[in-house]
């Protein structure tokens, strides 16, 4: 009996150790993100909420004000969005590898797409702003959602997950 509470012990250990130390780890990930974040998005992490909607056909990004009269955070969401949407249009997603590095899933599925495989749509909302990225190719619907999961992961304080429906969504959200 003592044989085998020793290992049986030993793995019980084993198995309690990474979790605390995945949560810490974890912990630590989103303050580095949100760092590098604050370095290549002008807008107040704290004064505001990303929104990641994954649709049948990409998704839906929205970045909106918490406080839906604070036009200096809603005019900085509008320009941060409107450039990245432009960069991302001409396949330069540079900005998120800063955020959260060479090895966010999708990332390299997005880089690797040809311009025009992927269609994104820059629109202003009164609170802030959206971008819309649709396309045909089954590849890339899977990576825009993996990259969505990894952002959302990543900005787990500042980010909620949307619905299908990106009106339905932005209009609870205000």
């Amino acid at each position: 009996m003592n044989k085998l509470f020793i290992p049986s012990f030993l793995l019980a250990l084993f198995i309690a150790t990474p979790v605390h130390a995945v949560e810490k780890a974890d912990e630590q990930r989103l303050d580095e993100v949100a760092e590098r974040g604050s370095h290549v998005m002008p807008f107040d992490l704290e004064k505001t909420t990303h929104i990641f909607s994954k649709t049948d056909t990409g998704g839906i990004q929205q970045v909106i004000a918490k406080d839906k009269s604070d036009t200096e955070q809603i005019n900085l969401i509008r320009s941060h969005l409107s450039a990245i949407a432009k960069e991302f249009k001409q396949g330069n997603f540079s900005n998120p590898e800063k955020i959260h590095g060479t090895t966010m899933p999708g990332l390299a599925e997005l880089k690797a797409a040809k311009v025009g495989q992927i269609n994104i749509v820059y629109k202003e909302l009164s609170d802030g702003a959206e971008i819309t990225y649709s396309t045909h190719i089954e590849k890339l619907k899977l990576a825009i959602h993996q990259w969505f999961d990894a952002q959302l992961s990543d900005h787990a304080r500042h980010a909620v997950p949307g619905g299908h429906h990106h009106d339905s969504i932005h209009h609870n959200h205000k």
